[in-house]
């Protein structure tokens, strides 16, 4: 399968180019959301510049920190990284974590909302179903790059990994669960749910609720993907996205129970009225 194509001495990546249609879809998805609401939408592409690079450094960081088993093998640990700052970069070659990824997104809206005065927990509500978005999209480069693939599997939707993109001690192994398309569903359909739940409970939330929502559907569902994952990273010699994972869900459920217990629902009637 090819990964890209040459225009002159310029390779371009199938990866790339899936990872900037999921940003844009994002995008998108996020103005529609905020011109729903009345808010100016070029503060949306204002900032969609921030988010990127926010979200690309945050992803990249993250897989540097937590490279997994198979590319420390090879010797792409998180010292090789640091030492080699071309291999750190290249991104091109897979190695983005999604954790990551929405640190450095959420960092770069809550300084972008700072710059602008805005109000950042309402902005990170309508940027979460433009997120779940952009990941659905973008799992699509680990097909292309024949990565995230599960356990073996000889279900009718498995997918035939490559003999050069197996682990070693699947060599002789040719079909796989595609967890790639795995995640890709779930997040499309936390698209809608979000979607949902912002029209049908809009007059019930509070100014950052759909993003905790979004921090317990996306984990939650993380979790139990790992599962299926052949070469989680370790760290301490747990699996640090799932502990990541579980940690986040939890988290953000028990903030979502208590911000609606403590808080009178006459609070949210006077303050939209």
């Amino acid at each position: 399968m090819p990964t890209g194509f040459d225009i002159g001495p310029l390779t371009i990546r199938f990866y790339g180019i899936i990872i900037m249609l999921g940003v844009l879809a994002a995008a998108l998805l996020i103005a529609w959301v905020a011109r729903r609401k009345g808010l100016d939408t070029d503060l949306v592409w204002d900032g969609l510049i921030w988010v990127v690079i926010g979200g690309v450094l945050g992803a990249r960081i993250w897989h540097i920190l937590t490279p997994p088993p198979s590319m420390i093998d090879q010797g792409l640990t998180t010292m090789h990284y640091l030492t080699h700052p071309l291999d750190a970069i290249a991104i091109w070659n897979g190695g983005l974590g999604i954790p990551g990824a929405v640190i450095g997104g959420v960092i770069a809206i809550y300084l972008y909302c700072r710059r602008k005065n805005q109000n950042f927990l309402m902005w990170a509500d309508i940027a979460a179903p433009g997120l779940a978005l952009g990941q659905a999209i973008g799992r699509w480069g680990n097909f292309i790059n024949q990565e995230l693939y599960g356990l073996p599997s000889d279900l009718p939707w498995a997918i035939k990994i490559d003999p050069q993109y197996r682990l070693p001690e699947y060599k002789i192994v040719e079909r796989y669960h595609p967890l790639f398309l795995y995640e890709s569903l779930f997040s499309f359909a936390n698209v809608i749910l979000l979607l949902w739940v912002m029209r049908r409970f809009e007059d019930r939330l509070y100014d950052g609720d759909v993003f905790l929502i979004y921090l317990i559907l996306y984990p939650v569902e993380r979790f139990f993907l790992e599962f299926l994952r052949l070469d989680p990273s370790q760290v301490a010699g747990l699996n640090a996205n799932q502990t990541v994972m579980a940690a986040v869900a939890i988290a953000a459920t028990a903030i979502l129970i208590v911000r609606h217990l403590i808080k009178p629902k006459t609070d949210k009637a006077i303050k939209a009225g």
